[in-house]
């Protein structure tokens, strides 16, 4: 499980007004970390189709973060127990993973954030 810091506006590191410079190292895990994020999306394609669930998806997303060196951000923040966010039709973002199956003509939203060696990746998709 990811242990998660929560900075707020009266603690030292909220009100610094500092901006962090990042080297060539932090940039390669940012971008491996991007990487894995677009690579999750793209592997998503060939199952985004009618009949699928949205907890089949958030599966196959878990598998595919945890088997290339990831871990779902989601997981486990403040008790959420999925590994991405799917919102369909309606619901704008932040959607639940559940039993509700994928319909012909939905307009689908999949929101990856897998942490790579510390850092986020954090990217989603639409489909139709």
């Amino acid at each position: 499980m990811t242990e998660y810091v929560t900075v707020t506006s009266d603690a030292p590191e909220g009100r610094t007004g500092a901006i962090k410079l990042h080297g060539p190292a932090a940039f390669a895990g940012m971008h491996k970390a991007g990487r894995l994020a677009a690579e999750t999306l793209d592997m998503l394609v060939p199952h985004m189709v009618p009949g699928v669930t949205t907890a089949e998806l958030d599966r196959l997303i878990y598998d595919f973060v945890t088997a290339n060196g990831g871990v779902p951000a989601t997981l486990g923040y403040r008790g959420y127990t999925h590994s991405t966010c799917i919102s369909i039709n309606h619901v704008v973002c932040h959607g639940i993973p559940s039993d509700k199956t994928l319909k012909s003509g939905d307009i689908v939203n999949v929101d990856v954030t897998p942490i790579v060696d510390g850092w986020h990746g954090d990217t989603s998709r639409i489909d139709l």
